[in-house]
């Protein structure tokens, strides 16, 4: 199983009551689920700036192989300003998920507010070669989602 693992996230042990913060969204058999963090230590909430982590999770539990390709991205801030970002693959690599696979990344999202939401869409291909759009359900990023506890 293709997978990246990150010794900061514990998904199982995700806070019950942050759940409603998540997302979990099946498309064609490609699952994908977000969990997003706040990140204390690295904002300064007087200067509006807050750093915000999220850690995803892609399933194939189809019955083909798939391949992602891009990602696509809409930010909204609690201020209601919206912000895409657009790009290949994800993390720097365009992971191949056999069925049954998994990958697994995290990455960040800075904000001017003290919450905002994320969703979007990956574009996949199939082995037949077929491209098509999967959907990232949105997620919410706020202070009051479990901190991420950052070293040094």
């Amino acid at each position: 199983m293709m997978q990246q693992e990150h010794p900061l996230f514990e998904i199982g042990e995700y806070q019950e009551s942050a759940r409603p913060l998540t997302s979990d969204r099946t498309t064609r058999g490609i699952r994908v689920q977000a969990f997003p963090y706040f990140v204390k230590e690295q904002s300064n909430p007087s200067k509006g700036e807050f750093l915000f982590s999220y850690h995803i999770v892609i399933t194939n539990k189809g019955t083909q192989p798939v391949r992602l390709l891009s990602r696509h991205w809409i930010i909204i801030n609690a201020s209601g300003e919206l912000q895409e970002v657009r790009g290949p693959g994800v993390v720097g690599k365009t992971p191949y998920l056999e069925p049954g696979e998994s990958f697994e990344y995290a990455s960040f999202c800075p904000l001017n507010t003290d919450w905002g939401t994320m969703e979007g869409l990956y574009q996949m291909q199939g082995a037949n070669g077929e491209v098509f759009d999967i959907a990232i359900g949105r997620f919410y990023l706020t202070t009051t989602a479990p901190r991420l506890i950052t070293s040094g």
